[in-house]
């Protein structure tokens, strides 16, 4: 199904006199009106935030959500934070999960307001029970570390495994730390790498070096070897900074004397996994260049 509100003014055209029948447009089957959001934004930026613009004033809720991510990256616009927030909100309005998830990370990181962990936690908790993962994720972050709500591990893993079941990498990660720590389960490090193996295989770079470490501390090199490499695919600099240092260390600690396990080999490769970590640029966290931009 075509959404109208979608179709792209034409350029000197006049205006036209149809009234947008937006409360359809948001009843409209998810899969069509997210094909129509893929055709518009594959076309160039600037005519595409024209349209989103346009359908976002009409009330249309996926539109209010993406031109408010555009407001926010500078795509197609110019970068305006504080106008992004009032879209989310205006999405937030239709109950839209990830439009509530957005302004909780608005809140929590101070994109166009000032940052407040306890109005993130708020949103987030919102998102979660709508059922989104990346909610129920922040959601179970903010309550396993105390962030704007009473620390409540039971809670969070809870909601951690609910974002699990609908796979959520980063939540598996999570879980896998609990195992790890023994955090309000029995430690159980064969459980920790196995959820760790779960996230690394959903592309998590988190879960992908904890399971080399606990599969190097297995002596399993070469399986940790092959997790290894695909760490700096989407690592942030931060953390390839940090896995480098802790590689050092781990190669700094290997005893003198030969051993089956550590061949010269699987060393020099770890050695060089260190310094292309040091020196690889990464991926830079989301919103990490947002101050910079606008």
């Amino acid at each position: 199904m075509s959404c109208p509100a979608f179709a792209p003014q034409t350029e000197g055209a006049p205006p036209s006199t149809g009234a947008l029948d937006s409360h359809a447009i948001n009843r409209a089957d998810p899969s069509a009106l997210a094909a129509d959001l893929q055709r518009i934004l594959a076309g160039p930026p600037a005519q595409a935030a024209i349209t989103l613009k346009a359908a976002a004033e009409g009330g249309v809720a996926q539109a209010q959500l993406v031109y408010g991510q555009w407001l926010l990256d500078g795509r197609g616009v110019a970068c305006d934070p504080g106008q992004a927030v009032q879209w989310f909100e205006h999405a937030s309005r239709h109950g839209n999960p990830m439009a509530l998830n957005m302004l909780g990370q608005c809140h929590a990181h101070g994109w166009g307001l000032p940052q407040n962990v306890f109005m993130a936690t708020y949103w987030f908790r919102l998102a979660a029970i709508g059922g989104l993962d990346w909610g129920m994720y922040n959601y179970a972050t903010a309550l396993s570390l105390g962030q704007g709500i009473a620390s409540d591990r039971t809670a969070a893993l809870d909601w951690f495994r609910k974002a699990a079941a609908l796979g959520h990498a980063k939540s598996m990660n999570m879980i896998g730390s609990f195992y790890e720590d023994g955090w309000v389960v029995r430690q159980d490090a064969g459980r920790a790498l196995d959820w760790y193996q779960q996230a690394a295989a959903g592309g998590d770079f988190r879960g992908q070096f904890n399971s080399a470490r606990l599969l190097l501390a297995q002596g399993r090199i070469q399986a940790a070897l092959s997790w290894l490499e695909r760490v700096p695919d989407t690592a942030t600099p931060a953390f390839l900074q940090q896995a480098s240092t802790w590689l050092h260390t781990y190669l700094a600690a290997l005893p003198a004397a030969p051993d089956p396990d550590h061949s010269p080999d699987c060393a020099a490769r770890l050695m060089q996994l260190a310094k292309r970590y040091a020196h690889h640029p990464g991926t830079p966290a989301p919103g990490s260049t947002l101050t910079t931009r606008c």
